[in-house]
């Protein structure tokens, strides 16, 4: 049957080697990690060679099934009801992180209140957790850790995150409106926004008071402001595919689910950087000065 003789709104996807592929390719990355960080299979930690074929097995896989999405759209495979479907899935996308970086936070709340006794110490059984807790709010962060000045550097990459934040939105509004001009400028401008916080959190990394592997409040630290750097990493090259698409003359004011969809991963990144700035940065501090 041919594409014209089709009288219904949803697209049936044709065979794809992507779903396979991407499993593989991710299996290759995850050994290679281990192997990179504790050796396996005969091959010494540090081996990085394994790892580097993962990489590049994941970008070969993103970069043909995303362009195969692209297509379809372009050729109107996207009606109304896929694309809400599409929609609906990428919310739940979102939802699913909202829920990873739950976690994080859950831990790092969980270690600020009892941090003494996940380091080995004991207290009294017979109180009530909730009753010491605040006395045990007293021991974070750690005795010899000295936590970032929030209201320097980590204060100028928020400013960033924030106005990437207002860029994005205005290249969507000139794009939804007809300006590609206005559109173009915007998602360079949320790019190099991008960018510079990157470069910026590699910077204050090489200035920590602190290391991964010597306190809970640094694991925690690192565990939740680095899963957030490799959110603004992808979320980067997320925004940086649609601004060449938007070059190549692709996307028009009212087919634009990829760019569309990349904003509102940009707004979920710049939101939970915000709990981030207040819970991991500015709270500690305080605690540290207040103690003092």
């Amino acid at each position: 049957m041919s594409s014209g003789d089709v009288k219904h709104d949803y697209h049936l996807v044709n065979p794809s080697p992507w779903p396979l592929l991407g499993s593989l390719a991710v299996i290759v990355l995850a050994v290679g990690g281990v192997t990179y960080m504790k050796g396996l299979f005969g091959l010494e930690a540090g081996t990085w060679w394994l790892l580097a074929i993962g990489f590049a097995m994941v970008i070969w896989v993103m970069t043909g099934w995303w362009r195969e999405v692209a297509k379809e759209g372009a050729i109107g495979d996207h009606t109304p009801v896929v694309s809400i479907g599409l929609r609906y899935g990428m919310i739940l996308f979102i939802a699913s992180e909202v829920m990873f970086f739950v976690a994080w936070f859950w831990g790092f709340f969980e270690f600020t209140i009892y941090e003494s006794a996940r380091t080995g110490s004991t207290w009294d059984a017979t109180n009530p957790l909730y009753a010491d807790a605040l006395a045990k709010f007293n021991d974070w962060p750690p005795a010899g850790v000295e936590t970032f000045d929030p209201f320097h550097l980590p204060l100028i990459n928020t400013l960033v995150l924030l106005l990437s934040g207002t860029t994005v939105t205005w290249a969507h509004h000139a794009l939804q409106h007809g300006d590609r001009s206005g559109a173009k400028l915007g998602l360079l401008l949320t790019v190099l926004l991008g960018l510079g916080f990157t470069a910026l959190q590699v910077l204050e990394y090489s200035h920590a008071g602190f290391t991964y592997d010597g306190t809970l409040y640094g694991s925690a630290f690192f565990m939740a402001t680095g899963f957030h750097g490799a959110h603004v990493v992808i979320g980067t090259i997320f925004l940086a595919i649609c601004l060449l698409r938007l070059m190549m003359g692709g996307m028009t004011p009212t087919k634009h689910l990829g760019f569309e969809f990349a904003a509102w991963y940009w707004h979920f990144v710049d939101v939970v950087w915000l709990f981030l700035f207040a819970f991991v940065y500015v709270a500690p501090y305080l605690i540290m000065e207040g103690g003092k």
